[in-house]
């Protein structure tokens, strides 16, 4: 076995064992539940658009659901990278068809992605973690929030297909960029990962069958509640820079009916924000993020 065929050897690296998609698919995947179906890759480009790319041929089912052990080029928002070892982390991309929700309520789906990741993890790995709006998970690290996951929702064929990726077992020399942790930095008291996607995969069902119940409003289902609940960004002051080359500066004071999150600006107005980058510029822990 040559160096670079060990390192891709699935018993590799003893700390971080395969999944075991038989196990995963017997413990998610059952009748008149949402996962239809569950596959675990060794290797691949991207789970979003794996998937993206199976759910616009014929007869794609809702709840597919997509696993790497390892991405090579995962993409977050505006097409940045997502690296990591592999077995380092959930890297994993669902398919849903929410067709009784009026498509202009679909645009809540990445908030609700992200409140089933963090009340799943925060259940199964014992760790604190919050929403950035609006797609990043945050744990603290020491006494410094650091994004150990994020979330990125694509529309394909009837439906959306939603890619999450979570930093599980990182080491701090494995971190690809100074602001980024992992659980195992934030002292999980779990990083199993077979463990943190049934928990998180559960905790998505249970979330999206209250939001779909609701046709999709989010005050009714609970949602913006709970995002709003655990959302970092908001009673701080940020930056939004927004498409257009356009920065805004305010108070992030709500999360609004659409999931906009809404800035109160110097002026005196507010101002509701549908799209860019949100930099943290001050707040409880001080930080920039």
């Amino acid at each position: 076995m040559t160096p670079s065929d060990a390192a891709h050897n699935r018993w590799s690296d003893l700390d971080r064992p395969p999944l075991n998609a038989t196990a995963l698919r017997r413990a998610l995947v059952r009748p008149g539940g949402l996962w239809s179906s569950l596959d675990v890759v060794e290797r691949t480009g991207s789970t979003n658009s794996d998937l993206a790319a199976r759910a616009s041929g014929p007869g794609a089912a809702e709840g597919a659901v997509l696993v790497a052990e390892e991405q090579t080029a995962g993409r977050g928002r505006m097409d940045r990278n997502w690296s990591a070892p592999p077995r380092s982390g959930l890297f994993f991309s669902v398919y849903l068809t929410p067709s009784e929700v009026p498509v202009e309520r679909w645009g809540w789906l990445p908030l609700l992605a992200g409140v089933g990741a963090a009340t799943g993890l925060a259940r199964s790995a014992g760790v604190d973690l919050a929403l950035k709006w609006p797609n990043d998970l945050l744990v603290t690290v020491g006494d410094t929030e650091r994004k150990t996951g994020g979330i990125l929702a694509e529309r394909a064929g009837d439906g959306v297909v939603i890619g999450i990726g979570v930093n599980v077992s990182l080491r701090a020399a494995e971190l690809p960029a100074p602001h980024a942790g992992s659980l195992a930095l934030a002292d999980a008291v779990s990083t199993d990962r077979e463990t943190l996607l049934r928990a998180v995969l559960r905790s998505l069902e249970q979330w999206y069958g209250q939001w779909r119940e609701a046709k999709g409003d989010a005050a009714e289902s609970g949602l913006q509640a709970a995002y709003a609940a655990g959302c970092a960004t908001l009673d701080r002051t940020v930056r939004a820079e927004l498409p257009g080359d356009r920065t805004l500066v305010g108070e992030a004071v709500a999360i609004d009916g659409d999931g906009r999150l809404v800035l109160a600006t110097g002026d005196g107005l507010q101002e509701p924000v549908s799209a860019g980058d949100i930099v943290h510029l001050r707040g409880a822990q001080g930080g920039l993020t």
